[in-house]
């Protein structure tokens, strides 16, 4: 005697359909003869609660079965009847989980391009418009991406029926594949587009304008959605990934949204103070150097560095100035500055207390080496 499905599935009498799928897809998990290889008694189970949800699922057979039991089912909705496949209810139940129904033809986006964008510094932290040129599948326009020439169509395969899977029985299982006529598109172009060859797309290159927004740096990426290559006949159009680079410059280095550059600056400045010209990208600045200004001391100038392209507040520009050694002197100026010298000695260290501790520190070190 066959078991009684509600109590096969193990849910009450009166259960809606969402209920009964969860009961269902719990137990066919369990007992799914992939998870119970060589277990008899778990394929029988399986095949019980299989047969018991094929009932139960459908409206028609589950009141007939409500009213007339077993018997009011032979003939028509059993395991060897005319209902419905494992593959079937299997995707009926668990396409959430495994993406979908397998019949049916899936439409595919075309491909998606990357390029890769070189711009300067100063065109990355104000923006631009830059014009690209690049190679690309596009759809044919004499037929409008469908692959038959203009006035004719696709005809439906007559292999899959249009569905472009067909499936193949291997004992218990039902494999479904890609038809082997129309690859899995459902259709079969009998006169074919003569510019594309029936394909939907040709290769060409298109001119696209990219705007660059201000403050982009080293790994931006802009999505141009639907400049990518065409889909296989009609189907929608893959997106353009522009990737920014940019270029090394030369007096500025950046990161974050702050930028950086080194400012030489000369002996008479770096020791009585003054002030010096710096450049930003906005034009030049006046920079004011204390006196007794060492090498390699920041001077941090408020808001003239990049506007995140994010929004936020504008970095800075930090200057490192670096002294420069004067080179190519005439003997006058060899002269003074030997005069220059002897008159920093007789005062000791005094001007320069760096030095003086750097001295105090190696003489320190030797007397420990000969104790």
């Amino acid at each position: 005697m066959k078991k009684d499905y509600y109590e096969a599935l193990d849910v009450a009498r009166d259960i809606d359909g969402p209920g009964l799928k969860k009961a269902y897809r719990r137990l066919a998990m369990k007992y799914h003869p992939d998870r119970n290889p060589g277990d008899g008694e778990a394929e029988g189970r399986f095949k019980e609660i299989k047969e018991a949800y094929e009932v139960l699922s459908d409206s028609s057979k589950r009141a007939t079965y409500d009213q007339f039991g077993h018997a009011g089912l032979e003939g028509g909705a059993g395991m060897g009847g005319g209902g419905a496949g494992f593959r079937d209810v299997f995707d009926d139940v668990f396409g959430d989980i495994f993406g979908g129904r397998a019949g049916g033809q899936r439409s595919q986006r075309g491909s998606d391009l990357r390029y890769t964008l070189e711009l300067d510094l100063e065109e990355a932290v104000a923006g631009t418009t830059v014009k690209i040129r690049i190679p690309s599948r596009v759809s044919c326009t004499d037929c409008g991406g469908t692959g038959a020439r203009k006035g004719s169509k696709p005809v439906s395969c007559e292999t899959c029926n249009g569905v472009g899977q067909v499936r193949m029985q291997q004992g218990f299982f039902s494999i479904q594949q890609a038809c082997p006529r129309c690859h899995g598109r459902g259709s079969i172009i009998t006169d074919p587009c003569g510019t594309c060859r029936g394909q939907g797309h040709v290769q060409k290159e298109k001119q696209l304008s990219v705007k660059v927004p201000a403050g982009v740096d080293n790994g931006d990426r802009i999505r141009l959605a639907g400049e990518g290559e065409a889909g296989e006949r009609g189907v929608a159009p893959g997106d353009l990934y522009v990737d920014i680079q940019v270029r090394p410059h030369p007096i500025f280095s950046r990161e974050d949204n702050h930028l950086y550059c080194e400012v030489p600056i000369g002996l008479v400045n770096a020791t009585l103070g003054g002030q010096l010209e710096v450049p930003t990208l906005n034009g030049r600045v006046k920079l004011k150097i204390p006196a007794g200004t060492q090498t390699g001391k920041l001077f941090r100038l408020r808001g003239k560095g990049v506007r995140p392209v994010r929004g936020g507040d504008v970095g800075d520009l930090v200057c490192r100035v670096v002294l420069e050694t004067p080179v190519r002197l005439n003997e006058k100026q060899k002269s003074m500055l030997r005069d220059f010298g002897d008159s920093m000695e007789k005062n000791g260290n005094k001007h320069s207390p760096k030095a003086s501790s750097w001295l105090d520190g190696v003489k320190t070190f030797f007397e420990g080496m000969k104790s």
